[in-house]
């Protein structure tokens, strides 16, 4: 469910409700945020899909993958893999590989871990030809009408600067989520997933009051005014989009400016100084952005540079 951390598209409001698809979501182990194992297994082989998907806006860990697609493959379903969120850290080997572990499509943007133009990715090793077709097809005339060039020669770039760079950026921004998740917990807050280290990903998840309660969009808010942006998030248990009781954190950026674990704790601290101690957030501020203009340079590329041309 999006509460559990699906994304929206997946949803009835979203693409799944627009094409008419009925939908059921897995059962969820909120603890570990992941699916059931054995209870989505047994779901799938009850409810005898035409396509499995899994994939997340909130993607904090790995997916049991190889035994939930092969559930999927007993009943003859499809099994796609929305890895938007965690492209990037696929391609630097420092998460899972879908398209090895049971998956028969994997879609991915190419503008969040995956540092490039906005844009996305749908990659398949099947050799059934129909299906090659099918999704062909569902690309073109389906969603897209024209493969917008500049974003290929954007994307061909960024490509190319992945194969150098990418692994060692994956790995960075892996390491400075867990210190971050680390550091929060440390400073007080309700970090989720604290069994497992709080996260494997790009992503911390912290909440910052009883579940619909807002308490997310007033964090995010207050942070906003400290000079901090964050996204407010429903976590397991909320039911209203509009007011939260989490907020969703990711350092891809700030990795890639050249933030390192150190700074992660520094980082922990504005948000312990603006949600824990109640400081002035104006004077928050002030200290956010002279932190921040330490880091002004975009790394793991060819050549670095300004990384806010004509904003410094």
């Amino acid at each position: 469910s999006t509460a559990d951390g699906g994304h929206i598209s997946h949803a009835r409001m979203g693409a799944v409700g627009l094409r008419g698809l009925s939908l059921v979501t897995y059962p969820w182990v909120e603890s570990r945020m992941e699916p059931d194992i054995d209870a989505a297994a047994e779901l799938i082989r009850e409810t005898e899909p035409n396509i499995a998907l899994f994939g997340q806006s909130v993607f904090l860990f790995p997916t049991p993958l190889e035994e939930l697609a092969a559930a999927a493959h007993e009943v003859g379903a499809k099994v796609m893999y929305d890895a938007a969120h965690v492209l990037g850290l696929i391609a630097g080997n420092q998460f899972q590989d879908p398209l090895r572990e049971g998956a028969d499509v994997m879609t991915g943007s190419s503008h969040k871990t995956f540092p490039g133009p906005q844009g996305g990715f749908l990659l398949s090793d099947s050799d059934d030809a129909k299906f090659q077709r099918r999704l062909n097809s569902a690309i073109f005339p389906g969603v897209c009408s024209s493969y917008h060039l500049h974003h290929v020669a954007g994307k061909a770039v960024a490509l190319a600067e992945f194969e150098e760079f990418g692994a060692d950026y994956a790995r960075d921004i892996v390491a400075n989520a867990k210190a971050l998740g680390t550091a929060l917990a440390a400073e007080g807050f309700d970090v989720l997933a604290e069994e497992r280290d709080y996260t494997a990903s790009h992503q911390v998840l912290t909440r910052h009051g009883e579940s619909d309660s807002g308490a997310g969009r007033d964090a995010a808010a207050l942070l906003e005014e400290a000079g901090i942006i964050t996204n407010m998030n429903m976590l397991p248990g909320d039911t209203k989009a509009m007011s939260p009781s989490g907020l969703r954190l990711g350092v891809p950026e700030l990795t890639r400016v050249g933030m390192g674990t150190d700074e992660m704790q520094d980082v922990a601290r504005f948000f312990a100084r603006a949600l824990i101690t109640g400081e002035d957030p104006a004077a928050i501020r002030g200290d956010v952005a002279g932190f921040k203009a330490e880091f002004q340079t975009v790394q793991y590329c060819f050549e670095t540079g300004p990384a806010y041309p004509g904003l410094a």
